[in-house]
């Protein structure tokens, strides 16, 4: 379903295809080491889809940086953040932000992220900001599309549906 958001307070499309309740699609990315990626290789896992515009913009640093602390001492879930930016650029970010918990891909590549799963803002080229937890069957169990592109998504509120898988 085609959805209008805001960047910076100018309306931007996306595809929001994610439901509560549904399975998550599978997707193939590259991660920072031009590795391949299948989220199918985590079934049995909590995981965290984290995804944004650009790992080299304030919030969207943030909101990894806050993941990647959040899950280090569980050792039953993943974080998987996904973007549109360069594996060189997110290896470049994870290094110096000491990213260690975290999977970052890109979906540069097979752009399996954005025709499965949407999100992609179609006037920029990027993906959009949106947080969604998955149990360990893939089944979305909390969705946040952010409205606006530049705000922080409530990491709080993931979190605690994360606490109660």
């Amino acid at each position: 379903m085609k959805k209008t958001i805001s960047f910076k307070g100018t309306p931007v499309t996306i595809e929001d295809k994610l439901n509560l309740g549904e399975v998550f699609p599978n997707f193939r990315a590259v991660t920072k080491t031009l590795s391949e990626f299948e989220l199918s290789d985590y079934k049995g896992k909590k995981v965290i889809v984290n995804t944004f515009p650009s790992v080299d913009t304030g919030v969207c640093a943030l909101q990894t940086i806050n993941f990647n602390k959040a899950v280090g001492d569980l050792t039953d879930t993943v974080v998987i953040t996904v973007s549109k930016d360069l594996p060189f650029a997110l290896g470049r970010f994870c290094a110096d932000k000491e990213i260690n918990n975290a999977i970052t891909v890109s979906d540069y590549k097979y752009r399996d992220f954005e025709n499965n799963n949407g999100l992609l803002i179609e006037e920029l080229g990027l993906l959009s900001r949106a947080v969604f937890v998955l149990d360990e069957q893939g089944v979305i169990r909390y969705k946040e599309v952010l409205e606006e592109i530049g705000e922080e998504p409530n990491y709080n509120n993931a979190l605690d549906a994360l606490k109660k898988l």
